[in-house]
């Protein structure tokens, strides 16, 4: 008994800790993309695509990666992904045109690929009972955003961006070799694997599936894409400096991964359908407080003109990006609970067809965000389109799920039931 146990916690461990590392790459632009624009005179869309051009290669690779998994088994695709990025990684110190980082972004972007593989390859080493906090546990990787904007700063500031993707490299290379040597396989997991790609692809007839990637690219897809945007949204903000920019950005980026475990607890404690649903209202909410921008108003009085200042200060912007950061957390482990619950034989293709949605809401939403600013000059505007999708979701999910069930969904019916 305690031999599977040492298993179930390593493979835990180090695939928590290799998405953490694969996460920190994938975010790297988030922040190296700042002294970058600055070097290359680019504007806020050119910046918000260089931004986001590693998550689509991420978002892409996704629903193939996942199918690997369930055919081939985690250990050795994830281990054969992260050597895939070293190499890209390091060439980034040489490159010195838009389009040569543009070309190395979309291959340092395969590490976003590695959710769809470590999710399913965590999920397979735990029964179902447990299946939503372990995979929460996993998904704390997304951290990895947050460990990006403490270090990748200080490493700018103790010498030049070039830098950060070579330590950010060796890192990489090191957390593979411990990968290795510290999980295991277990052929009896590959439960896809006589399966046609014909037979794995059905699930994507199902509606469910389209469902679960519409809420995913909210709570995954618009925390990639914030947490690539929030640094430099500080920096031209409210003036901070790109290290205090940085560190305020990472109150959005590190409660929305380390609290996904406790979202994974809760799914698994009163069901994926009540976490989801208070999720997305708590997100319309605070996005509805964050898009309005900072405002002056001259109102005519008896005595004459009377202005008022109307926003958000820094520290309330703040309070509200951490609040709706710990939301993202909550709602990326509900999620993935209902395809342990719907899906369990079928994890890696169905998680990497929600994954590939989720990141290509963080690939579209930068770029949008920066067209938006260069449209309107409205900085805020970035929040005005993510309420306007979550609220497209939540009438959603009310119309397919929440009228048809009560809020307490499964557990509640369960014990009834008893």
């Amino acid at each position: 008994m305690t031999q599977p146990r040492i298993r179930q916690g390593l493979v835990l461990g180090m695939s928590t800790l290799a998405f953490t590392v694969c996460f920190m790459v994938w975010m790297m632009f988030a922040v190296l993309g700042v002294p970058i624009k600055e070097l290359l005179q680019l504007n806020e869309t050119q910046f918000g695509l260089l931004a986001a051009t590693p998550v689509l290669t991420g978002s892409l690779v996704r629903l193939p990666l996942g199918l690997l998994t369930d055919r081939f088994g985690g250990r050795i695709v994830f281990f054969l992904l992260m050597l895939a990025c070293v190499l890209p990684l390091y060439l980034i110190t040489y490159a010195t045109a838009y389009w040569q980082f543009l070309v190395l972004g979309l291959f340092v972007g395969l590490a976003g690929g590695s959710f769809s593989v470590g999710i399913a390859y965590v999920a397979k080493w735990f029964d179902k009972d447990n299946q939503g906090f372990a995979m929460g546990v996993f998904g704390a990787g997304n951290a990895g955003a947050a460990v990006t904007k403490f270090l990748a700063p200080a490493l700018i500031a103790l010498g030049t961006w070039h830098l950060v993707p070579k330590v950010f490299g060796a890192i990489l290379f090191i957390t593979a070799l411990l990968f290795w040597f510290l999980t295991s396989e277990n052929k009896a997991h590959r439960s896809a694997g006589g399966a046609t790609l014909r037979e794995q692809l059905r699930c994507l007839k199902d509606p469910a599936v389209w469902r679960y990637c519409q809420y995913y690219s909210i709570v995954f897809g618009g925390y990639v894409g914030l947490a690539l945007w929030m640094t430099k949204y500080y920096v031209q903000e409210y003036g901070f400096s790109l290290q205090s920019a940085a560190l305020l950005a990472a109150c959005f980026s590190l409660p929305g991964g380390v609290l996904r475990a406790v979202g994974g607890w809760l799914s698994d404690r009163w069901g994926a359908q009540s976490v989801t649903w208070w999720v997305l209202w708590v997100s319309w909410i605070c996005l509805f407080l964050l898009s309005y921008p900072q405002t002056q108003l001259q109102v005519m009085t008896v005595n004459g003109p009377l202005d008022f200042h109307i926003g958000l200060n820094a520290t309330l912007f703040t309070v509200l990006l951490f609040v709706m950061g710990i939301a993202f957390a909550f709602g990326k482990a509900s999620v993935f609970k209902y395809i342990a619950n719907d899906y369990p034989r079928n994890m890696g293709a169905v998680s990497g067809i929600v994954g590939l949605a989720g990141g290509l809401g963080g690939f579209v939403l930068p770029i949008l965000f920066g067209a938006l600013v260069d449209l309107t000059g409205v900085r805020s505007s970035c929040f005005m389109l993510m309420y306007g999708v979550v609220w497209v979701s939540l009438t959603w999910m009310y119309l397919s799920e929440i009228r048809k069930q009560p809020l307490l969904g499964n557990t509640a019916q369960r014990l009834q039931g008893a």
